[in-house]
């Protein structure tokens, strides 16, 4: 897999996309202003990192870097590892504390979609474990569907919802807050999505310069 910008590879389910590619929600701005402005609503913190397409989902992730267990993988040469089976078995008992820790923290997962039933499809996988959200076109939300379905079931989840025109972004449902709670408990799959983010996030973090 590639950082690149404007760049795309395919690795156990993963793609990363240019963040200037066009907005799906057939809007003026591209996707990268688009998550700005929706991160800038939801008060998430964190590096806002490219489109990616995660288990066929196309969804945009913001996260940290966690310094101390960064930290202990630079020093024993620990890289991000991508592969699905080999992560699986770092969740099994008998491998507990034997495995590189989570170095990143994924602080939110948005889902821009053209209508709200694909934009769940895609944020409903990472509602177990982190903030997420989806964000639709104004126009979607004067849809009969919208109020009686689409808010209930995001409700349903925890799932936050915004909507977008050419001008603004605005906050239709709040979703669950994760920020205060305790760790979820990893799984094979979150951190598998842990380890793409981290790599990520090496790729777009810019090391702070050494003092002499």
């Amino acid at each position: 897999m590639t950082g690149t910008p404007g760049r795309t590879a395919i690795d156990n389910e993963i793609r990363v996309c240019s963040a200037h590619v066009r907005s799906p929600l057939d809007l003026p701005s591209s996707i990268g202003k688009l998550a700005e402005q929706s991160v800038r609503v939801l008060g998430w913190s964190g590096s806002l990192l490219p489109p990616l397409k995660l288990l066929g989902r196309h969804v945009v992730p913001v996260a940290d870097l966690v310094p101390d267990a960064h930290a202990e993988r630079l020093c024993l040469g620990s890289e991000p590892v991508l592969d699905r089976a080999e992560i699986a078995t770092w969740v099994w008992p008998e491998m507990d504390g034997r495995v590189p820790p989570p170095a990143a923290r994924v602080t939110g997962v948005l889902a821009p979609a053209r209508h709200w039933r694909s934009a769940l499809t895609a944020a409903v996988p990472f509602a177990r474990f982190t903030n997420t959200a989806i964000v639709v076109p104004r126009s979607v939300t004067v849809a009969p569907d919208f109020m009686s379905t689409c808010l209930i079931r995001a409700r349903q989840f925890g799932i936050g919802v915004l909507s977008a025109d050419g001008e603004s972004v605005q906050s239709e449902l709040e979703g669950r807050c994760f920020d205060d709670q305790p760790p979820v408990e990893h799984t094979a799959v979150s951190r598998w999505i842990n380890e793409v983010v981290y790599q990520q996030l090496l790729a777009v973090e810019v090391p702070a310069p050494t003092r002499g």
